[in-house]
């Protein structure tokens, strides 16, 4: 038995098959050991660094073109800087505390070396301290909203989401059990939450994309670089990155036309197409407005990427492969930057020429005290109000702790007044037999007209408009009679159901059950409440202060010293201090010498706009709109408290006064009516129509700008060049009487909305960016004659109108945009002149009585006297109301026989034409180098010429 168990065991071991058993079993032996081994002798230290490779991608962008000016001059560019970054790779529940704890040492230490962290939150703090929405927007302020909850549309907001306020979404932000920061409301001052939650947010934009990292501060100094590479084993997932920051030359000259660039919205990624989703992705920087935003595919460029491996904790392991990005291409503008730039300040200088010329020594002036809309003033206790109404100086720092003290002086006339204010309102408002509205101090007035159109409809909504009838005889008492006090109106509104209870839950005890007494207490205790935080409701406090005298214009001024809003000078900031400077002589002298421009003051006029064009190609040479502003400061990261001062500012800086501010064109529009009238055959080159002053086949009969007396019989020609009202009255008439020689104003409109169409006036000029809707004339033929009735241009397309008359009848788009190029200069696209169209009705005899009448007209005018170069014009002004100076207009061409240039001036509040044309000539003087440029451009407020007559 033995012997044969031996045998079999050695049969067994010279088989091959041990041989494979024995190395399995070895093999398995030591897998065990090495299972063994890591699972249990190393397990912990294993468990502790884990690698988990995971494969990503990051997409570089390519470096945005340059944009140049058609001269080759550099308008935007980008330049090379540091950034702050972060990769979010914190887990765990102490998440918030470690992530809170390494940005408050980002902002420590950025702040120390005298850089920012980023801004871009849609809250703010408003001058009183207040959290607001930086957007006014409604729908921008809503997509915010949704953005903030998570959400993919507006849509999806809950009624109590849509009306939550800056401070709820801070609320919501900082203390969410599920979504929040878990940041103390109560222990950080508002400013430094603000400040956290911008981070904060920021990162949570990005959270979906663990690896890519979240800038928190930019173009950082080479202080802050060298502090972080210092601690950044306490900074958990902070870097420094190399970044390109979008650049602008000259910025406020040419923000208007070109824009700036920001992150995509994720309304503005929703709206792009399935091939553009390609090309974007949500953390890109675009074009936000202008031609950043128009031609943004053409600048981005094509993007690279890198393949790399990173661990758990977000740390590259290995690199897999790149592809460089590709630069974007360059474009080219039609605008000649020196021309850009000398309109501009043109337009400045002659701005506050009107502004000095206007301005007066009194106080308490009422403009509805004036019969003559030119006579109107601008008494200086209006312009020392704007100085804290349009934030020239910042009137929420006199309260602050380092307040100077003129401040300090000011800010205790405030609150005493504040107090007592509120009490009076509130006092005012619960009289049941309170006086009637028209019986009430002017400053009374205010307060209540604020209160019950600024807060409690616009603001608020607790007066629901769309259920105000506005035919209900109380409420005529109310608006139109002034016959009753706000507290019978708002009882009346209650009754009505015009209040919406829900917005005054926290004030009444049940929104559904409150009885009407309850209701309008509801009203008061909020409205107590809310005034005493109100920002606009302390402006308006400070007006009526100033208006009283109780605060004076030397300490205004003297303000301006202690905020740095000009350098200090200590002589003049004492003497406006004790009152031994006279302060109206002081704002004279800064705004005569441009220290304090129009457009900071925001009093009329404050805005402006030209558009020069070449009226042989619809190339744009120039397109201001004044006052521009500093498209830096809003480009890659945008700064929204700036982005707010913009949105609000009384002289509206953001708004393109040249392609969407829209005004009746006035007596510019007669060349139309010329046209139409030669055209169709109602009046001939030897017609002659006598003006007496009047048109009396009319009723009401229109007058001439001659009352009484006229200008006697007048042709076509001296019709234009005299722009008599009677004349074109008597050509609008005529078009509109049919074959039984009956008047038909209907018909007199289709006809003149039949030429103003071919002039290119029925639709928008063409230009590349952001531009009204025109609106032709539907109404009243004799009015529209003279560019009243219902026309409404923009200054691009009064430009288009006079280049099409310059050049005799061909309509070309108006154009920005001359080339593009790529990195080397090779041509990718020239950009040719687009006929819209071609008007061949015109006789060559028509053309040129309009060339002689508008020729005639500057040659008639003393302030073009000696200009060097023969030039056609026409002059125009358009009523805004009574109350308001009237606009003033003027486009023309040059030179007068083979124009080069066209040109159309506005001056919004402008009072007098004249100042528009004087501008339209210095235009031809700085394009044709007819003067030098120091005697143009003067640096200081313009001379006012003599006032044309008649426009």
């Amino acid at each position: 038995m033995f012997e044969r168990i031996k045998d079999t065991v050695f049969r067994i071991v010279k088989s091959r098959l041990f041989v494979l058993i024995l190395a399995f079993c070895a093999l398995f032996a030591i897998l065990v050991n090495r299972v063994f081994y890591l699972q249990i002798v190393k397990g912990q230290y294993y468990m502790d660094n884990y690698k988990l490779q995971i494969l990503k991608t990051r997409e570089i962008p390519g470096t945005r073109g340059n944009i140049y000016d058609r001269n080759g001059n550099l308008l935007a560019y980008n330049e090379l800087a540091y950034s702050v970054t972060i990769e979010d790779n914190i887990t765990g529940e102490d998440r918030n505390e470690i992530l809170n704890g390494i940005l408050e040492k980002i902002i420590s230490i950025v702040e120390s070396n005298g850089d920012s962290v980023i801004s871009d939150f849609g809250v703010v703090l408003d001058s009183a301290g207040n959290y607001e929405f930086s957007q006014t927007n409604e729908t921008l302020k809503l997509r915010f909203i949704a953005d903030v909850y998570g959400l993919k549309t507006i849509d999806e907001l809950t009624e109590k989401q849509r009306n939550a306020s800056a401070a709820d979404i801070m609320k919501y932000l900082c203390t969410d059990e599920v979504y929040g920061y878990d940041l103390d409301m109560k222990k950080m001052d508002k400013a430094y939450l603000l400040k956290m939650v911008n981070l904060r947010y920021a990162i949570n934009l990005n959270s979906f994309q663990k690896f890519i990292p979240t800038t928190l501060a930019t173009d950082v100094s080479d202080e802050t670089v060298a502090a972080i590479m210092e601690n950044l084993d306490e900074l958990d997932g902070v870097d420094i990155a190399e970044d390109s920051m979008r650049r602008y030359t000259d910025s406020k000259y040419f923000a208007s036309i070109i824009g700036y660039t920001g992150k995509i919205s994720q309304e503005e990624y929703n709206a792009l197409d399935k091939d553009q989703k390609k090309k974007y992705s949500q953390t890109d920087i675009v074009g936000k407005a202008g031609l950043e935003q128009t031609m943004d595919e053409v600048l981005q460029g094509t993007k690279g990427k890198k393949q790399f491996y990173v661990d758990s904790v977000g740390k590259v392991t290995d690199k897999v492969s790149s592809k460089d990005p590709e630069a974007g291409n360059d474009v080219y503008l039609t605008i000649d930057k020196d021309l850009q730039e000398q309109t501009y300040q043109l337009l400045e200088e002659k701005l506050a020429g009107i502004v000095l010329s206007k301005l007066r020594n009194v106080m308490n002036y009422d403009p509805s005290q004036t019969s003559d809309s030119s006579q109107i003033i601008i008494p200086v206790d209006d312009a020392y109000n704007a100085f804290i109404a349009n934030e020239i100086i910042d009137e929420s720092h006199f309260g602050a702790d380092d307040a100077k003290t003129v401040e300090k002086q000011v800010y205790q006339k405030f609150t005493e007044r504040k107090s007592s204010a509120i009490t009076e309102i509130i006092n005012e408002m619960n009289n049941s037999g309170a006086k009637a509205y028209k019986d009430l101090s002017d400053e009374m007035k205010a307060y209540m007209d604020y209160i019950s159109i600024d807060v409690l409809q616009k603001a608020v909504g607790i007066l629901i408009p769309d259920k105000i009838d506005t035919n209900d005889e109380v409420y005529k008492q109310w608006t139109t009679d002034e016959t009753i006090s706000l507290n019978k109106y708002l009882n009346y509104a209650i009754s009505k159901n015009w209040i919406d209870t829900s917005k005054l839950s926290d004030y009444i005890s049940d929104e559904k059950y409150s009885d009407s007494a309850e209701i309008y207490q509801g009203i008061l205790t909020f409205l107590q409440n809310y005034l005493d935080s109100d920002v606009n409701f302390d402006k308006l406090l400070y007006k009526y202060l100033i208006k009283s005298g109780s605060i004076s214009g030397g300490q205004i001024c003297a303000i301006v010293y202690e905020q740095g809003v000009l350098p200090m000078d200590e002589a003049a900031y004492k003497g406006l201090a004790n009152g031994s400077v006279d302060s109206y002589g002081w704002l004279y002298q800064k705004i005569q010498s441009l220290q304090i421009t129009p457009g900071q003051l925001a009093l009329e006029p404050c805005t402006g706009s030209a558009v020069v064009s070449d009226p042989n190609t619809g190339e744009v040479l120039a397109c201001v709109s004044y006052p521009g502003y500093d498209n830096n400061r809003l480009a890659n990261t945008m700064d929204s408290k700036y982005y707010n001062q913009l949105v609000t500012g009384l002289s509206r800086p953001f708004y393109n006064n040249a392609t969407q501010e829209r005004t009746a064109p006035g007596s510019t529009y007669k060349m139309i009516s010329a046209v139409a009238g030669l055209t169709e055959g109602v009046i001939s080159p030897d017609s002659y129509i006598s003006c007496g002053g009047e048109f009396d086949k009319v009723t009401p009969s229109p007058r001439c700008w001659i009352y009484p007396g006229g200008h006697g019989p007048l042709e076509v020609t001296g019709a234009l060049m005299h722009s008599c009202n009677v004349f074109f009255y008597e050509v609008g008439y005529d078009l509109g009487l049919d074959k039984d020689g009956d008047y038909d104003s209907d018909q007199g409109v289709e006809k003149l909305a039949k030429y103003a169409k071919e002039f290119g006036l029925g639709e928008k000029s063409g230009i590349e960016i952001p531009e009204s809707e025109p609106r032709i004339s539907d109404e009243y033929a004799v009015q529209s004659a003279i560019g009243q009735g219902t026309n409404n241009f923009t200054v691009s397309q009064l430009n288009r109108y006079v280049a099409t008359v310059a050049n005799k009848g061909t309509v070309y788009n108006l154009s920005l945009l001359d080339k593009t190029t790529d990195v080397n200069g090779k041509i990718i696209k020239k950009y040719e002149p687009v006929v819209a169209n071609e008007i061949t009705d015109v006789s060559s005899t028509t053309w040129n009585l309009v060339h002689q009448g508008m020729i005639a007209m500057i040659q008639d005018t003393p302030s073009f006297s000696g200009l060097g170069i023969e030039m056609a014009g026409k002059t125009g002004t358009a009523q805004q109301s009574a109350l308001h100076p009237d606009h003033g207009l003027f486009v023309g061409f040059a030179p007068a026989d083979k124009p080069e240039i066209a040109i159309a001036v506005r001056i919004a509040n402008g009072y007098s034409s004249s100042y528009a044309a004087e501008i339209g000539r210095d235009i031809v003087r700085a394009n044709f180098k007819l003067a030098d440029k120091k005697e143009l451009i003067t640096g200081s407020a313009a001379q006012l010429g003599t006032a044309i007559a008649g426009d």
